[in-house]
């Protein structure tokens, strides 16, 4: 069926069991499985005039599909997360690839054999391979510091290349950093591929829905429990009662249109923006795009070409590599990682990860835990960076456990009744 859409001012909160704050993978999986499993009236409030949050894609004026907050690549190791998304709808195959531009030369990333060839030449290369292999083994990852670590000048000098070529400038641009500042822990992270497999995922299961993303959750969340208002934005909707005038009182209460709702609400928003920011921001890094549409079939020759030595922009994509559709015009996409520091204009992508933020998070989420009916889950909830594919784990496993309260079922009956649909579609 389709998506049940309804003007919040219409709502009637008492014939609602459920609330869910956000239609993005988080939120629409938990709306699903409560309406599903539970058989219960489930409300979806999204900030946004469209379903399925960042995955949102659309036609653009030139008939090219697109993603209209960044490239979304599904991939997964879980055959419980590929099973159940195919429930919904088809899928493609499709394998990412990503090209690094070097000074106009295109090299695949992350850094393999094949990068390898085109950095040092052929002949030193499997000079460098063999050395690569001899030390650490075929078809093996390691990272620069721990090429580093060995003490060979000539493996030292690949850790050395992918730092400076591959990671350096491409970090300080998409985190607005100096190299000084750069975490250390995420520079020892950047791999080598001692390999020639240039995916960028090497997961078991890699594709995408077959009719794009929107479609996906226009299935998600066509069901007849649940009920979706767009344009909504849970700060204005909610009345968050404290229990007492400090700032860092706990919440007692949250009431929708003047009643408390005592059932569960799953929140998948910004944390800070729920309560107005009252202990400062959260730090984020926010993007801008800027898409081009010409007249010939293709621009690049992959769905992704990363800019690490050069440009201001990060990398560059063209959706028809993704999605597979066919048309003799095509639409890029740059993209641009900016600070995050208007909540009206810009959307919060990537937390901003250390010490001092983690513990200024924690100081907003100690207001929640009072609230036993009121779950945290998502990327922006949590502060934290999740691929599509633990989101989807995890709106599961939450999902489970609401259920299993509503109806009264073991958490064990309940997580399996989450993996007993039956009617998957296959990777076409």
């Amino acid at each position: 069926m389709s998506v049940n859409y309804s003007n919040y001012r219409d709502i009637d909160i008492d014939s609602f069991d459920a609330v869910v704050v956000g239609s993005g993978f988080a939120g629409s999986v938990v709306a699903h499985e409560l309406a599903d499993r539970a058989d219960m009236k489930v409300l979806v409030i999204e900030k946004r005039a469209h379903i399925a949050g960042n995955m949102y894609d659309e036609y653009d004026d030139a008939g090219i599909l697109v993603h209209k907050y960044g490239p979304h690549i599904f991939h997964t190791t879980s055959q419980r997360v590929f099973n159940y998304l195919r429930r919904y709808v088809g899928w493609i195959g499709y394998q990412h690839h990503v090209l690094a531009d070097w000074y106009g030369t295109y090299m695949p990333v992350p850094f393999n054999k094949n990068s390898m060839e085109i950095a040092f030449g052929e002949e030193r290369a499997a000079h460098l391979i063999q050395k690569l292999v001899d030390t650490y083994g075929d078809e093996r990852k390691v990272t620069i510091n721990e090429l580093r670590a060995s003490n060979d000048e000539e493996l030292s000098e690949i850790a050395d290349f992918v730092y400076k070529n591959v990671f350096l400038y491409y970090t300080q641009k998409q985190w607005g950093q100096t190299p000084e500042e750069v975490d250390p822990s995420v520079t020892a992270r950047v791999p080598v591929f001692i390999s020639r497999d240039d995916r960028y995922f090497q997961d078991t299961y890699q594709g995408m829905p077959a009719f794009g993303y929107t479609d996906l959750f226009e299935k998600i969340l066509g069901h007849d429990n649940i009920t979706v208002c767009l344009d909504t934005d849970a700060t204005g909707v909610f009345d968050l009662d404290f229990e007492s005038d400090d700032e860092d009182a706990k919440l007692s209460a949250i009431k929708i249109h003047g009643k408390e709702f005592t059932g569960p609400i799953v929140y998948t928003g910004p944390l800070d923006e729920l309560f107005i920011g009252r202990f400062g921001r959260l730090p984020y890094r926010s993007l801008d795009f800027v898409y081009e549409t010409y007249d010939e079939e293709y621009k690049l020759p992959c769905g992704t070409v990363n800019y690490t030595v050069t440009e201001d922009y990060t990398r560059i994509t063209e959706f028809k590599h993704l999605t597979g559709q066919k048309a003799s015009n095509t639409t890029i996409m740059k993209e641009y990682s900016c600070a995050y520091e208007d909540p009206d204009r810009q959307i919060p992508y990537y937390a901003i990860l250390n010490d001092e933020n983690r513990a200024h998070y924690e100081r907003y989420k100690a207001l929640t835990e009072s609230l036993p009916n009121f779950h945290l889950i998502g990327r922006l909830a949590e502060y934290k960076y999740y691929n599509m594919d633990k989101i989807v784990l995890n709106a599961l496993e939450l999902s489970s456990e609401l259920v299993a309260e509503a109806t009264g079922v073991s958490l064990l009956e309940a997580s399996a009744g989450a993996d007993g649909a039956t009617g998957a579609s296959e990777v076409v």
